[in-house]
């Protein structure tokens, strides 16, 4: 048995394509083409080089000891907010843009929700001279101004997305319905494993070279492949799945998952959609979804405008349904508290999206032999206004 997905595009019960008849070309083409391109050795030669050259990887494996003597354990960070553009988003863009590029497409499409993940696919695109449209929530736009400014810089075309609550889901549908008007010259550049078959597949592949550098730096530092434990956030799950890929088959490793729960599961302010979803489909995927009894989706709330989604990746999903992973729901009050508690002890700011899995460590109980890795997936320099409005009362001056 294994976690990853099957030939037919599910992880488990979870996944699939469910798509309009207009997309069903550009998506086969996508299914039929996309392993063999990842695996070609002119695809994997210039790949690797941008992620050497470009990048800037390997990212640093971290051991956090002032975090470690809190926690009991010993605490690794994989340092995803060191990578160019600040987050794990740029290692999908790369691939992603360059399998455009095989494929013929001139114009590229993007949705985002804390912007890290439109000004990655901005970067690529200037860098590799094609026209980009992103398409965000008119509310993060509000609270991620200066990736806006930083997406229309690179000369990306920033869309406002009014409808609904102006967050992530709505500027996904925004982004399908652009796609469905040009799918013969346009890729879409998903950026979180959502999504119809194969792009949960595509991005987790793409990610996984954090948990191929987790192995062998943990190697070089421990003399160990395996860590006891696996921390990371998730919304759509793009950085969990590239934490956990080359270990989820390994039922030696504890996968423990954070979710966003804002200002609490019970208080309908949330987006803990392992804890509330129902089997549903959003986005051409079935998987968990907060919906009411009519089947209608919910608004989620996050105070992290990357983890409010009222769904969650077809892989994470099957996780969390087989037991494989702990999901675990961080609100709001106590990911600004672990935000708070890395930036003093450690000098690192974290985005707010791995705040939450940072908030998740105090939920667990570790014995002083266990090795511990959290990814932080991004850094904290687009959230330092929420940060200044949110911090705990004790550090107010």
């Amino acid at each position: 048995m294994s976690y990853l997905v099957d030939e037919y595009g599910y992880y488990g019960n979870f996944g699939g394509a469910y798509i309009p008849e207009i997309l069903h070309r550009c998506v086969h083409e996508l299914q039929e083409t996309y392993l063999d391109m990842l695996t070609s050795a002119s695809f994997q030669r210039e790949y690797e080089q941008l992620l050497r050259d470009y990048v800037g990887r390997p990212s640093p494996l971290y051991l956090a000891q002032r975090l470690s003597a809190v926690h009991g354990c010993r605490i690794y960070l994989k340092r995803e907010d060191l990578n160019h553009t600040g987050a794990h988003k740029i290692n999908n863009t790369i691939g992603q843009i360059l399998l455009a590029k095989r494929m013929g497409k001139q114009r590229i499409i993007a949705e985002t929700g804390a912007g890290q993940h439109g000004v990655a696919t901005a970067t690529v695109c200037a860098l590799m001279n094609m026209q980009c449209v992103v398409y965000m929530g008119q509310t993060d736009v509000a609270r991620q101004r200066i990736n806006v400014e930083k997406m229309r810089m690179l000369g990306a075309q920033v869309v406002p997305v009014t409808s609904g609550n102006g967050t992530l889901k709505d500027a996904t549908n925004e982004a399908i319905r652009d796609w469905c008007c040009h799918p013969r010259d346009t890729h879409y550049i998903i950026g979180s494993t959502v999504g119809p078959h194969p792009y949960p597949d595509l991005v987790a592949r793409l990610q996984s070279v954090i948990s191929r550098e987790i192995r062998q730096q943990l190697l070089k530092q421990e003399g160990r492949e395996t860590p006891d434990y696996l921390v990371a956030c998730i919304g759509g799950g793009s950085n969990a799945a590239g934490t956990i890929y080359h270990y989820v088959d390994d039922l030696r490793v504890r996968i423990v998952l954070a979710e966003a729960g804002g200002k609490g599961v019970e208080t309908g302010q949330t987006a803990a959609t392992i804890a509330l979803g129902r089997m549903g489909i959003i986005h051409g995927a079935k998987t968990y979804v907060i919906q009411n009894e009519d089947g209608q989706i919910e608004e989620p709330y996050s105070i992290s405008a990357g983890l409010d989604y009222p769904g969650i990746g077809p892989m994470h999903a099957n996780l969390a349904q087989s037991r494989r992973a702990v999901v675990l729901a961080v609100n709001d009050d106590e990911a600004i508290r672990a935000a708070f508690e890395l930036t003093r002890l450690e000098g690192i700011i974290p985005a707010l999206e791995s705040a939450h899995a940072l908030g998740a460590l105090h939920k667990l109980k570790f014995h002083p032999e266990d090795i511990v890795v959290l990814t932080v997936s991004g850094r904290g320099d687009k959230d330092i206004e929420t940060y200044l409005k949110y911090q705990p009362k004790e550090d107010n001056v």
